[in-house]
């Protein structure tokens, strides 16, 4: 057999990733309903839908897999290369969502990606793409910590300055203009990557992907049961809205989805299942409500400040 393209060898470990993933959170909330969907792209390509519901613990979530060609690349994906719009492409990912029912344990996304312009065989350019964040609704400063720890741990091999580069990076991405807050309390955000050579990049995005799913689930399982009322859930609800409006105006992994003629369906998965917008609403002053946007919904250098 002849060897694998480095397209091919991205896609096999990223669907070995996105299994693995899916394997975790079943071992966490064996209770989830999942619906998988293998579909195709009438342009080129298809995917892997692997939706999660209704479990004990978990709401809603996804892990999809993509991996699609087309013949013009969007001007979503050239924001930091514009000499490439209008290019062929072939485009792949792991995008993962998890909304849990309960308002003391935080939503989070993560995804890796990779690019190919130009010829297929012959690319005039690739890279890879990706990142972690967290949103919590009722954060846990111990959690933050061990969020940012285990970016930097994943990170360090790589080099020393990789953390707080793709950090900055995640904070200045997952920010609300119209807002002027943070979506969560960060991670690690990257694009246009290349550590030296392809097989080093591959290898980097994939611990990623893996240090996520570890960190997140080990804090999923340690608040999944903390005590709530119809008042933190209400909170939930209406910061999911901010989640919404996020995905909807600013997140550049669904302006690429939509505007290559993607599946929707797969695309807006990741929107939150229940959400409410209330009109000019502001939390009690010394409330948790008030910590979270005093305290945690902007940019900080955890892993040196303390609160």
């Amino acid at each position: 057999m002849p060897p694998l393209s480095d397209a091919d060898k991205a896609r096999a470990a990223f669907i070995d990733l996105q299994l693995n993933i899916c394997d975790q959170l079943l071992e966490v909330d064996s209770t989830c309903k999942i619906k998988e969907d293998d579909w195709e792209r009438e342009e080129g390509g298809g995917g892997i839908t692997r939706a999660f519901a209704k479990g004990d613990a978990l709401e809603k979530g996804g892990v999809n897999f993509s991996d699609v060609q087309g013949k013009k690349l969007p001007p979503s994906a050239t924001s930091n290369r514009p000499e490439l719009e209008g290019l062929p492409f072939r485009a792949m990912g792991v995008s993962v969502v998890f909304h849990p029912y309960n308002p003391y344990s935080p939503t989070t996304h993560a995804n890796i990606r990779y690019f190919e312009i130009g010829p297929e065989g012959a690319p005039e350019a690739w890279w890879f793409g990706g990142g972690f964040d967290l949103t919590p609704y009722y954060p846990f400063y111990e959690d933050v910590i061990e969020w940012h720890e285990a970016a930097r741990s994943v990170c360090a091999p790589y080099g020393q300055d990789l953390y707080p580069k793709f950090k900055a990076l995640c904070d200045k991405y997952f920010f609300l203009p119209h807002r002027n807050e943070t979506r969560g309390v960060g991670g690690l955000f990257f694009d246009d990557l290349d550590l030296g050579g392809f097989d080093k990049t591959l290898e980097f995005v994939l611990k990623v992907g893996q240090v996520f799913a570890q960190t997140y689930f080990q804090i999923f399982e340690r608040r999944r049961t903390t005590p709530f009322g119809q008042h933190q859930r209400n909170f939930q609800k209406y910061r999911r809205g901010r989640y919404a409006e996020f995905n909807l105006v600013y997140d550049r992994g669904t302006l690429f989805g939509l505007q290559s003629g993607g599946r929707t369906e797969s695309i807006l998965m990741s929107m939150p299942p229940e959400v409410s917008w209330t009109y000019d609403w502001k939390p009690e002053s010394g409330s948790p409500e008030e910590e979270l946007y005093t305290t945690y919904l902007h940019p900080r250098n955890w892993l040196e400040e303390k609160l």
